[in-house]
């Protein structure tokens, strides 16, 4: 099992980020995070990096559910989507695989969580 769901798309960087936000949307999730790592890399160690953006994603009546489920899960929470850009100019977008960082948790009740989760976020992935 791998730990994300990815796809390349055949769109601009910033396109890409418009598209999976309104993807996220779709499937109920809000932004609560977004990290610029081009911008941090050059301002914090001044090094030039491509284009790379971290999505804290957030769909909070699941969290909310997972939560009570497990009062430690919050420390794997937001569900993270990066949409980065390679050299040769593609763009790939990834989302986590709930499912597979869930599965150090011993408990039934949050895997069946993980597993909407996991499918919202297959589907985010392919609609953007």
């Amino acid at each position: 099992m791998t730990y994300y769901y990815s796809k390349t798309i055949g769109t601009g960087f910033d396109e890409a980020v418009a598209r999976i936000k309104q993807a996220l949307n779709e499937e109920g999730f809000g932004i609560l995070m977004e990290i610029d790592v081009k911008g941090t890399m050059k301002e914090k160690l001044d090094v030039d990096f491509r284009n790379y953006r971290i999505l804290g994603a957030c769909n909070p009546s699941f969290a909310y559910k997972a939560l009570q489920a497990e009062d430690k899960v919050g420390t794997m929470l937001p569900c993270n989507v990066i949409v980065q850009e390679a050299a040769d100019g593609d763009v790939e977008i990834a989302a986590i695989n709930p499912i597979a960082s869930m599965q150090a948790i011993d408990n039934p009740e949050l895997l069946e969580i993980a597993e909407t989760i996991g499918q919202k976020l297959k589907m985010v992935i392919q609609n953007a």
